[in-house]
């Protein structure tokens, strides 16, 4: 029988840093043939758009995929598997699958997935790698505190917890085999410590973590683990356990917001910043059309924390124009939002 393709599960809460890192792994693939599957919360492809913008050589359009029908996690039968079994078909089948989960999803239904007969006898789970946002779990804002979570859970084991963000994050962590902590380098050595401490108390037993700056880590460390996960889903436990794989996802939504060139881009980012505090949005990614610039420049954010960089030209055949996606709790005053942002 021939060798089994190995797949990495790259998951992790909005704006962790997944898709720099998976940038980062194209950059120093040694060789390897990858393929790429992009899941987003809503169907906007700026994830796919952020990757494709690399311009490394072995990065190309077919073997990026983007499934945005949906998190991939509660819709593996209909999109995630046809997908795989896509690319297994290909003449040159890749050397490793690399699959980005949305923000929102839980991978241990996306790793059941791998037991399904059409896929068990020709992929692996290599491993789940789990990125974690160090700043934004220090604020308290993107995550719960683990070690609160784990002393509330002491005082009642039957706890039933409701905030769904707090939900996520576990599952996130209690499927990996490695813990990203990334954006190390925003916070002081006497932070990250102990929240690396905390982090570690609610892993399994043999789950590495591995600090990172910028998503920036040797590949031999995040692939080639052989961990086989899809066979060790019963030391991985979930809320969802029991409920059918499904989770809701109400409780988000997600909007677009194009535009036209943008001048001033301190300015635009000085009111998107206070548009992010005023209305409590979670995540911030898109693209902005610099006037007198011939390359096109991306603006991503966590939070009230903005990054801005040219990530790649504009190509002949493409219409310049600026677009931004939304993503924050449901209730999102739009029209509120847009008149903040666009001035």
């Amino acid at each position: 029988m021939a060798e089994k393709i190995p797949a990495t599960v790259i998951t992790g809460f909005l704006g962790a840093g997944k898709t720099s890192l998976i940038r980062h792994l194209v950059e120093n693939n040694q060789g390897r043939k990858l393929a790429f599957l992009i899941n987003e919360f809503g169907d906007q492809g700026i994830d796919r758009e952020l990757l494709l913008g690399c311009g490394i050589e072995g990065c190309d359009e077919d073997d990026v995929v983007e499934l945005a029908n949906g998190c991939i996690c509660c819709t593996v039968a209909d999109d995630f598997l046809p997908a795989i079994e896509s690319l297994l078909e290909r003449e040159s089948p890749p050397d490793h699958i690399l699959i980005e989960t949305s923000g929102l999803a839980l991978p241990k239904p996306l790793v059941k997935a791998f037991n399904w007969p059409e896929i068990r006898s020709r992929v692996t789970v290599d491993g789940v790698v789990t990125v974690v946002d160090a700043a934004a779990v220090a604020d308290g804002r993107m995550a719960p505190d683990p070690e609160a979570v784990q002393a509330a859970r002491r005082e009642d084991p039957a706890l039933d917890h409701d905030d769904p963000l707090e939900e996520v994050f576990e599952d996130q962590l209690s499927c990996a085999d490695i813990v990203v902590l990334n954006k190390c380098d925003l916070l002081d050595q006497d932070i990250v410590d102990p929240l690396r401490e905390g982090l570690a108390a609610q892993l399994r037993e043999g789950t590495k973590i591995v600090r990172a700056a910028h998503a920036r880590l040797d590949p031999a460390a995040l692939l080639g683990l052989g961990s086989a996960t899809e066979d060790d889903l019963e030391n991985r436990p979930s809320h969802h356990d029991g409920a059918d794989d499904e989770h809701d996802h109400d409780d988000f939504e997600s909007f677009v917001i194009g535009f036209g060139p943008i001048d001033d881009a301190e300015a635009f980012e000085a009111r998107l910043t206070a548009t992010v505090r005023d209305h409590d949005i979670l995540r911030i990614k898109g693209f902005l059309d610099r006037p007198g610039r011939d390359r096109r420049e991306a603006i991503q954010g966590v939070g009230p924390r903005l990054h801005r960089y040219f990530d790649r030209d504009w190509k002949p055949d493409e219409t310049r124009q600026s677009q931004i996606v939304v993503i924050g709790f449901t209730g999102l005053d739009r029209p509120a939002i847009e008149r903040a942002i666009l001035g």
